[in-house]
């Protein structure tokens, strides 16, 4: 028996394996669209700074009306679902880019 179960002997196995999926590793493509009052400010490095993903800009567009990024992002799902949510927050629309079916 694992320390954690001895611990708290409430904590079944099932929900053990149900807190560690959280930090099972994911890719994500994300559309990132800024507005004109944000293009300036840099998301993508606060992203890998405060969160443990890794960033990669996959295809970029910025002008000085909007920035349009698609950004990928690996790391825990947890992390990666924390960065999105954190830029979304700060007032970047994030839409998930749509499965390429010859990269799949």
């Amino acid at each position: 028996m694992t320390l954690a179960l001895k611990k708290y002997p409430s904590m079944s196995r099932a929900s053990k394996r149900r807190s560690t999926r959280s930090t099972t590793p994911t890719r994500q493509r994300l559309w990132l669209m800024y507005p004109p009052r944000l293009i300036k400010k840099p998301f993508i490095w606060e992203v890998g700074h405060k969160f443990k993903v890794v960033t990669n800009i996959r295809q970029a567009s910025v002008t000085d009306e909007i920035g349009i990024v698609c950004l990928e992002l690996n790391g825990p799902r947890a992390e990666v679902k924390a960065a999105i949510t954190w830029l979304e927050k700060n007032g970047v629309n994030v839409e998930p880019v749509e499965i390429n079916v010859i990269e799949s």
